[in-house]
């Protein structure tokens, strides 16, 4: 397991003091150009709280020899996407693009953080979107429990504000502030330049001095927050809001990240938390107790925080903190089992291959570790979780997990679930939890297979070989060593409205157990291989897929098969996650995003076909019976091939014998008929729903092509025209009249259909303008043509995202599905690009005349009531 993540890295720091990081990676065409500065919601005094994420937005407006939206046009028309983030102790700027686009990258990056204009008018708009970012966040029910801990934890550091900052801070916000805090803090000496991509090593750190050597000198302004004292008292809060389900967290004071005792809490919250065998999710999902539940070591530089949360019934918090203090206590008590601990090590060694394997992230990782220590930081950091032992764990446990040391926040629906309160909370994790002895899982061995001889064909890299009734598709991908791995069947049928969900829950309920293998025992089987094993549905598909340790592709395919084959779906099983569903789907009208978006794809395909929500609704999952998922298992999985793809850092011809090993003896079946479309009219009907709610969010389903269909690719480009950074929507509705903080477009595109679709999340007393603005928006696509430069800067984002995309083997492997089940085959897969090349101005307003008809799109709205801030 031993790995150098930072092996062939080259650091140079400038006479300024500026931190060059290079590192070359030859896994895809693409290179990562990651700004870090040591500057963020920690640096800010109380009177400039927010000021960080400020600056961040002003970063894209504009230099002395950039206008505003500059920088974002010629990102894309370089192929590549921006964004940034603020965190606690700092504020990261990254681009990611094609390899060739480097020189650009570093001259955007480094022209933005030298030269920001941070002009008073711009800023004043961008202050209002800002209001808008923080009334969204306010409407999200994890963020507003998860900082509500945070205050509630800490007395006097700086983590316990609001870090986006109030509305009222953010009105008050001047230039003068800014470039107060600009010109302190954004300064050679706390800035960290990472470069990671496919990229000459000498030529990028050439490229970079010629951009950063010159920046004059200037001594940082630091203002620490003030430092926590030590305490030793429980706390609990409760929260009253308008949303469906509960949403608890508690928290512990623990350690920041270079301290000896992070690795082992790291560990901690696997054990705890991480795959469907962890201790947790035994104990309260498995059962019914909760709908999620999750554990992570939080540790932003001077500190450290042990979370844990869950989303539940309100009438079960009770039963959610007696289950949660009782598995802590026992950890404590118990140790982990050498099992428990390998196969959550096992995961955090695939976790940290994925998280590695793109260039942003690589880089992102270099940057943080020179900041904290050195870049070198990441491979000790690695060494050290590999060293764990059970007594580490257990050692953690008994030290930052004393009862009196936790506290807890409840943030409930109106009139739902009894307040907690820190005597209630004091009952949990100070009374001694029942003795339970040690939870050892038995996992049974499954026959291996024999490696079967089988010719194939390579198309666009990909080695396709077809047996009776499976085909699969494996390419090499190079880089960290792991595989993504899945087994996919094309759907028989489109789902009813009245059986909504039945697929959803059938393959739920696969996961739950197959042949041998309990619930329990099929989880920790995939885990011990790296991966946790995940059931995919769409309208058109379904399947399982994981990614292992590449070293365990023919163990991990063996128990894909045997999932995909022989799920055991018993009855209690089959209770408990359609439970879970109602409760997912109960929470999804808390969600300001996806919510609008169902109601609009009902509306448009009159709660048919599409229009069907793949997770059912309460009505129709409450009437749906064991015997009902034992049927479409049986009519799904009895007809049709098996689509079977493995990507990774493999040897295709050596994988494709193992799959073909596991797989060969599948019932013979013709390849599906793809015909054309079955269902291609979009009904104009607008749906809404009344909430309180900080903003109202609508989405907009105006008919489209469908995925097979020749004008798909001149839709895409219709949607990079109109959305993202330097997009019209987002320049024309949030950049000038500050009517959003989220407005987006996108195409839409599945096998039997196909929409353009547009969003926006404003004030609701702003609703009718951001309406009228977003249809007058549309409406000139079908008035006028398209610039020759919008089309450029469109089809070279388009492009070049389509090489950049191919960074992880996730990714690759979704492309190849989607080509595979849902369009015209491996041969899309050679090209990307030329589709996009082929499009032309008339055909952008060919199908912008033909499809934004105001008349012809179906709406759903959430339309908030203004004011929806917890209360106490």
């Amino acid at each position: 397991m031993t790995a150098r993540w930072t092996a062939g890295t080259n650091r140079e720091v400038l006479a300024n003091g500026l931190t060059l990081l290079v590192q070359r990676i030859d896994s895809a065409p693409a290179v990562a150009v990651v700004t870090h500065v040591k500057a963020g919601f920690f640096d800010e005094p109380d009177h400039w709280g927010g000021i960080s994420h400020v600056l961040e937005h002003m970063f894209f407006k504009g230099t002395p020899t950039r206008a505003v939206g500059a920088i974002a046009r010629e990102t894309k028309a370089a192929g590549g996407y921006l964004n940034a983030g603020t965190g606690y102790d700092h504020t990261s700027y990254y681009t990611v693009l094609p390899a060739s686009g480097l020189g650009t990258a570093l001259d955007i990056q480094s022209d933005a953080l030298r030269n920001s204009l941070i002009d008073a008018e711009e800023l004043r708009r961008e202050l209002k979107v800002i209001v808008q970012e923080a009334k969204r966040k306010l409407d999200s029910p994890s963020a507003v429990a998860v900082e509500t801990l945070h205050h509630v934890m800490y007395d006097r550091h700086r983590i316990r504000r609001w870090r986006i900052g109030s509305e009222e801070m953010l009105a008050g916000f001047t230039r003068d502030d800014l470039m107060g805090y600009y010109r302190s803090r954004y300064v050679p000496s706390r800035t960290i330049v990472a470069i990671v991509g496919a990229i000459d090593e000498t030529e990028a750190l050439d490229l970079a001095r010629q951009r950063y050597a010159d920046w004059p000198v200037v001594a940082p302004r630091i203002d620490p927050s003030v430092e926590e004292p030590d305490r030793h008292e429980l706390r609990a809060r409760t929260l009253r809001g308008d949303i469906a389900q509960a949403e608890l967290v508690l928290g512990w004071r623990a350690v920041g990240p270079l301290h000896p005792d992070a690795p082992a809490l790291d560990l901690a919250a696997a054990v705890l938390a991480a795959g469907r065998a962890s201790w947790l999710h035994r104990a309260l999902r498995e059962t019914g107790v909760v709908t999620s539940i999750s554990a992570y070591n939080f540790c932003p530089t001077e500190l450290g925080l042990f979370v844990c949360s869950a989303d539940l019934d309100p009438a079960r918090l009770e039963e959610s903190l007696r289950g949660i203090a009782r598995e802590i206590q026992r950890l404590g008590d118990q140790g982990p089992t050498s099992e428990d601990l390998e196969r959550a090590r096992t995961l955090l060694v695939a976790r940290w291959a994925r998280r590695l394997e793109s260039m942003e992230g690589r880089a992102s990782d270099l940057a943080s570790a020179e900041a904290l220590r050195d870049f070198t930081w990441l491979d000790t950091e690695y060494e050290a979780m590999l060293a764990v032992s059970t007594s580490d764990v257990q050692s953690v446990v008994r030290r930052y997990f004393e009862p009196s040391r936790v506290s807890a926040v409840a943030y409930l629906p109106h009139g739902r679930g009894e307040d907690l309160t820190p005597a209630r909370l004091q009952t949990y994790f100070t009374k001694p939890a029942e003795s339970r002895p040690p939870q050892f899982v038995s996992v049974p061995t499954v026959a291996r297979s024999t490696p079967l001889r089988v010719a194939g064909e390579l198309v666009a890299e990909v080695l396709h070989v077809a047996l009776p009734g499976v085909d699969l598709l494996v390419r090499r991908k190079k880089g960290v060593p792991t595989v993504t791995l899945g087994a996919y069947r094309l759907r028989e049928h489109f789902e009813v409205f009245e059986r909504a969900g039945l697929g959803a829950l059938a393959v739920r309920s696969a996961v739950r157990g197959a042949g041998p293998f309990d619930a329990v025992q099929l989880a920790f089987a995939f885990e011990r291989l790296g991966g946790v094993l995940a059931p995919v549905i769409s309208a058109d598909w379904f399947g399982f897929g994981a990614t292992v340790l590449a070293e365990h592709v023919e163990p991990a395919a063996l128990l894909l098969r045997t999932v995909m084959g022989e799920p055991t779906f018993p009855d209690p099983a089959i209770a408990v996650e359609r439970g879970a569903l109602i409760e997912e789907v109960a929470q999804v009208a808390d969600d300001m995003l996806r919510y609008p978006f169902q109601l609009a794809m009902g509306a448009a395909f009159g709660d048919r076909t599409y229009g069907v929500p793949l997770s059912g609704t309460i009505e129709s999952l409450s009437t749906l019976t064991p015997e009902d998922v034992r049927t479409w298992q049986r009519s799904e999985s009895g007809q049709g091939r098996v689509t079977v793809i493995a990507v990774g850092e493999i040897d295709p011809a050596r994988v494709a014998e193992q799959l073909a090993g596991v797989f060969h003896d599948l019932p013979a079946a013709e390849a599906a008929a793809r015909g054309p479309s079955r269902s291609t009219s979009l009904i104009p009907e607008h749906r809404g729903r009344e909430r309180t709610k900080a903003q109202s969010a609508f989405a907009m389903v105006f008919p489209g092509p469908s995925r097979i269909a020749p004008e798909r690719h001149a839709a895409q480009v219709w949607a990079a025209i109109a959305s993202g950074l330097g997009g019209r929507l987002f320049e024309a509705l949030r950049d000038r009249r500050s009517l959003a903080y989220t407005v987006m477009a996108s195409a839409w595109q599945r096998h039997h259909a196909g929409a353009l679709l547009t969003y926006i999340a404003t004030s609701p007393e702003r609703e009718g303008e951001a309406r009228e603005a977003m249809l007058t928006e549309l409406d000139n696509f079908r008035r006028r043509p398209v610039e020759q430069h919008e089309l450029d800067q469109a089809v070279s984002y388009l492009s070049g995202q389509a090489l950049v995309s191919r960074q992880s083997a996730g990714s690759l492997a979704g492309e190849i599905l989607d080509s595979w089940l849902a369009g015209a085959g491996l041969v899309e897969l050679a090209d990307p690009t030329a589709g996009f090349r082929s499009v032309t101005i008339d055909q952008i307003l060919e199908l912008s005349g033909r499809c934004l008809d105001p008349g012809m799109r179906a709406e759903g709205i959430v339309r908030g009531g203004g004011g929806s801030a917890p209360t106490a």
